[in-house]
């Protein structure tokens, strides 16, 4: 009977709306057929007539479960769950002792206090899971409140929001007319700044392309001077060959090979800068790849010393590239991060070349213009410095140095969009960052900050 009596209640709970929550139409009638379907194993177990009594035992363990069963796995249900967990143990202990009874009364009787004790435990974990069902469904409705105030909120923001719009109209209205007459002006200046980043780009791509004639040059004149002494060691072999001097000739054959393999190396190095150049070219469409940031700053380096050199033959200065031999490839525009690294580089130098002729002038000529780069390898991705032993950069000044057209160079010598475009390749194109230290009188140091991506 206590079997039938919770299935009863449990019914009663779950047809019952949780707060905000109610179950459906379809289920309520659901619920009301078992509610009566128990009310009637209730009177037929009390009538007790044995055989009819057990049947109607074993008819209301079976509800009880499929009660659980059903809560449990249907998710329109789910908000019941925890009060079927409370009455979990109760039927358990509660069906348990059913069936022993109807097995063997005498059994039953021989434990009969285990099985109280299991009930008082099974009552005391009800009450303790009623507790706690009560408290996460007050604090469901709570919730459910302030989603309904969120709600409300947010149609009166919808109603502002409708509001601002039409104002936000008015305004467009009035502000059309302003903004085509300003639309000329911009134009004009769009114009004028096109022709500015034109004519950086064109500098830059003077300075690369002269570093790169240069890089060529040196394995070329290997592969001239190589050449020039092979012809000649072959006009000997000839002749040793027809003196009958076999022995003489296999060492000037010898030496003919030798030869032929540093033609061979030489052409080989002409031919990856090259290659190198011209992968970089493709790269500044904007597509990121793995990078060998080491190599990549170590070739611009170069390149920018000797594009300098090609311009000026008097121009002299040392530069060093301290790499971090752990620093692995990473995902960069080579192309984008060369014209950083180039435009950086050629700042150092310039800078450290006005110091000499300044310290020169003033009866000092011992000043060694002077280079570094230094790559490293952090948490975050990588970190590559340009470091220069020129006047600095004067502190009233250095907030500016990343603005558009802004530049400390004698007029011609530079557009002032240098700079301005490394911080947006390394800031926008690179979600990195781009700072600058210096100190008056003794050093400026650019510092690129890279992230993994």
């Amino acid at each position: 009977m206590v079997i039938s009596i919770i299935s009863l209640i449990l019914l009663y709970y779950l047809s019952r709306p949780m707060g905000l929550i109610k179950v459906s139409p379809e289920w309520q009638r659901i619920f009301k057929g078992g509610m009566i379907a128990s009310a009637i194993l209730i009177t037929i177990i009390g009538i007790k007539i044995p055989l009819l009594s057990q049947v109607a035992t074993l008819a209301a363990i079976l509800l009880a479960g499929l009660i659980a069963y059903i809560t449990l796995i249907t998710p329109e249900l789910q908000h019941r769950k925890g009060m079927i967990y409370a009455w979990l143990p109760i039927l358990a202990v509660e069906t348990v002792e059913a069936i022993v009874r109807m097995i063997s009364q005498s059994f039953y009787d021989q434990f009969h206090n285990y099985f109280e004790a299991a009930g008082v435990f099974a009552f005391i974990w009800a009450i303790a899971m009623w507790i706690i069902n009560t408290k996460q469904r007050k604090a469901l409705e709570l919730e459910k409140l302030k989603a309904l105030q969120r709600e409300k909120e947010f149609e009166i923001t919808e109603r502002l929001k409708a509001q601002l719009e039409r104002q936000v109209a008015q305004r467009t209205k009035e502000i059309t007319k302003q903004k085509n007459e300003l639309e000329s002006a911009i134009k004009e200046l769009t114009a004028a700044q096109t022709q500015l980043i034109h004519a950086e780009k064109m500098a830059s791509l003077g300075e690369l392309t002269a570093g790169i004639a240069h890089e060529i040059q040196n394995p070329l004149n290997f592969v001239n001077n190589f050449s020039d002494v092979s012809t000649e060691l072959l006009t000997e072999l000839k002749e040793e060959l027809e003196a009958g001097n076999q022995e003489d000739a296999m060492e000037i054959l010898e030496d003919v090979i030798q030869n032929l393999g540093k033609i061979n190396h030489h052409g080989k190095r002409a031919d990856s800068i090259v290659k190198g150049m011209l992968l970089h070219s493709r790269s500044s469409t904007g597509q990121k790849e793995p990078t060998d940031i080491n190599a990549l700053a170590d070739e611009y380096l170069r390149l920018a010393y000797h594009g300098l050199r090609a311009k000026d033959k008097s121009f002299t200065a040392d530069f060093k590239i301290e790499e971090d031999p752990s620093l692995e490839k990473i995902n960069v525009v080579p192309g984008d991060l060369g014209r950083v690294l180039l435009n950086l580089i050629n700042n150092g130098f310039y800078a450290a070349g006005e110091k000499k002729k300044e310290l020169a002038a003033a009866g000092n000529p011992d000043f060694v213009p002077k280079v570094t780069v230094r790559t490293k390898k952090t948490n975050s991705g990588v970190e590559i410095r340009v470091r220069d032993n020129g006047n600095g950069i004067p502190d009233e000044i250095k907030a500016k140095i990343f603005q558009p057209f802004f530049t400390t160079k004698p007029t011609g010598k530079g557009t002032g969009l240098g700079l301005s475009m490394s911080y947006d390749i390394i800031t926008k194109g690179h979600n990195g960052e781009i700072n600058v230290t210096s100190q008056a009188g003794e050093f400026t140091e650019f510092e690129i900050l890279i992230p993994n991506q």
